[in-house]
């Protein structure tokens, strides 16, 4: 039996973080199964703090060890963790509940410094890594499926609070474009029942919930529900919570730092959206955008003749 502990260069502490708790655990658990370059990235992980693994790219991981980055991802990935970013997630859930928000700013500060360049670098890193995490997860059968119902519906309301009003706004914005029906809500409180009062059997509703559900949307749901109107949800932290209660549920990863809009990836994802419901109706698409582009002309120049107000 191989032991455990200061012979693998892993402190004895444990960290009071559950994700890195959990990463300790896969290294004793895989150990022997690790080739030495990636023992190397295990026992440097296990001595990091929350904040370091956060604001660190696979790249700062890599030099700092003396790695490639890609071993360490592929440790993390061997080790069962998803790779990087699903281990900043992880570790997120965690400490953005636990440590206050000026705190963490602070402390982002603290991480990146003054180099602008090396500021640039992490902005940039974080924003590849998420997406590339996001469509890696994304359920291409939930993904199908939302592009029919949102090309199929009379009018798609787009649900956003907070930060993913950004991601409602855009949706909706973009889809009257094309020449769908769409209007955003980001109403809460008892304002939010007149919203719902014209909700339709045909329409259907697409929330954006990255993680903390609030009692309006689960009002909203259960209107739903009741007129018959077909439900999505782009989330982070619910996909499991809402599986059986929308009809496609997609997986849009927040930011496990704050140094990247939190509405990054749902954007992306509604892109996404945007594009692959214009490809089943291309001549409507192309249409309303050719209107669009007339409209804009006559606004900019108008005609001769006719009073400028």
């Amino acid at each position: 039996m191989v032991d455990t502990g200061e012979s693998r260069g892993v402190s004895e502490q444990q960290p009071q973080n559950p994700a890195l708790a959990r990463l300790r655990a896969a290294i004793r658990d895989q150990w022997d199964d690790l080739s030495p370059a990636e023992r190397n990235v295990a026992r440097y992980l296990t001595n990091c703090s929350p904040e370091q693994v956060l604001f660190a790219s696979a790249q700062d991981l890599g030099a700092s060890i003396g790695v490639s980055n890609a071993t360490v991802v592929r440790t993390l990935q061997r080790l069962g963790l998803g790779g990087l970013s699903a281990l900043k997630r992880d570790i997120a859930a965690d400490f953005s509940t636990d440590v206050a928000p000026e705190v963490r700013l602070r402390q982002r500060i603290s991480q990146v410094g003054q180099d602008l360049d090396g500021i640039r670098a992490r902005v940039y890193d974080e924003a590849i890594e998420r997406l590339e995490h996001g469509r890696a997860n994304l359920d291409a059968d939930a993904f199908r499926l939302a592009t029919e119902l949102l090309a199929d519906a009379s009018e798609v309301l787009a649900y956003g609070v907070g930060a993913s009003e950004l991601a409602g706004r855009h949706l909706a914005l973009k889809l009257n474009r094309m020449g769908r029906r769409a209007r955003f809500v980001g109403t809460t409180g008892f304002g939010l029942a007149d919203e719902l009062l014209t909700l339709r059997r045909a329409d259907v509703v697409v929330m954006f919930v990255p993680g903390r559900f609030l009692r309006d949307m689960e009002v909203l749901l259960d209107r739903a529900r009741v007129v018959g109107a077909r439900i999505v949800v782009v989330t982070d932290e619910l996909v499991e919570r809402l599986a059986d209660t929308a009809d496609a549920v997609l997986y849009a990863p927040h930011t496990p730092t704050g140094i990247t809009a939190e509405s990054l990836a749902a954007i992306v994802l509604s892109d996404a959206l945007l594009l692959a419901v214009a490809s089943l109706d291309e001549t409507r698409s192309v249409e309303h955008s050719h209107q669009l582009t007339a409209l804009r002309a006559q606004l900019l120049e108008p005609k001769e003749g006719r009073p400028r107000r």
